[in-house]
């Protein structure tokens, strides 16, 4: 029993670090429905997904075989791979993330060109929490896998998922209520999950072995995208410092010259 409490708690803590990116993406995502809804779209996906997140772990650990079976492969001089089910939802999730991110920025930047564009609808609740729930299930491969690498036993696991997503719930309301503070970050989150979304396709290519021009594709570890991460804060922290103090040198010289001419 304290064996498998010392597991549990590590297994809570490794949800949290592999959850981090999931957790922007809700924070993101949920910001397409109604303002009204959008706390309890968090709380509802974020509750759907533990149950089907634990369905998904009873069938990974009854057929993780299955997922790690080959189900087709390409073989020419310019292009090589060998893709399983596990490899083909973890491409699929890191694309599609890749294009909403993209697509995001592309509004924001629309948005600032054009004076009399119409604000943007919001989507519908049901649309929301449908990605939501979709994209958590993506994330949780790879910690459900590494979940079935430390214990085999079952309800270490389920309450390991469950404690996680009762802490994302939490969470996922202060990231939220975070990025709407503070509206300059947001265009920072957009490009973490672009990052997010360039991990999971690594990540994918590599489970595929896939191979351009001979080299094959090396996946991007959690450890480098953490330092990716802190150095996109690090320089957008530096950026922001930066773009006040010339608004401040500006304003002196301006002061300046308003003394000089009443002088004059």
């Amino acid at each position: 029993m304290v064996e498998n409490l010392i597991t549990l708690g590590l297994l809570v803590l490794l949800q949290a670090v592999l959850g981090f990116d999931n957790l922007l993406y809700i924070s993101l995502e949920s910001k397409r429905a109604p303002e009204e809804r959008q706390a309890w779209v968090r709380k509802v996906g974020i509750g759907i997904a533990i149950f089907l997140r634990i369905a998904l772990l009873f069938i990974l650990v009854n057929l993780i075989d299955k997922f790690q079976f080959e189900l087709f492969g390409f073989t020419s001089g310019l292009f090589e791979g060998h893709f399983n089910g596990h490899s083909l939802i973890v491409l699929a999730g890191g694309i599609f993330i890749i294009y909403t991110a993209t697509k995001e920025v592309w509004h924001m930047m629309a948005i600032e060109e054009q004076e009399n564009i119409e604000d943007k609808k919001p989507a519908s609740v049901n649309s929301v929490l449908a990605m939501i729930i979709i994209m958590n299930l993506v994330f949780s491969f790879d910690s459900i896998l590494s979940a079935i690498a430390l214990t085999d036993v079952f309800w270490v696991m389920a309450a390991a998922i469950i404690i996680s997503g009762l802490l994302m719930i939490f969470l996922a309301d202060v990231v939220s209520n975070f990025l709407k503070k503070n509206r300059m970050y947001e265009v920072l989150g957009l490009f973490v999950l672009f990052v997010v979304g360039i991990m999971l396709v690594t990540e994918g290519a590599h489970l595929a072995h896939i191979k351009l021009f001979g080299e094959e594709i090396v996946p991007m570890s959690k450890t480098t995208f953490y330092f990716i991460l802190i150095i996109m804060v690090v320089v957008d922290i530096v950026q922001g410092r930066y773009q006040k103090k010339i608004v401040l040198e500006k304003e002196r010289m301006a002061a300046k010259l308003e003394k000089l001419e009443s002088k004059a």
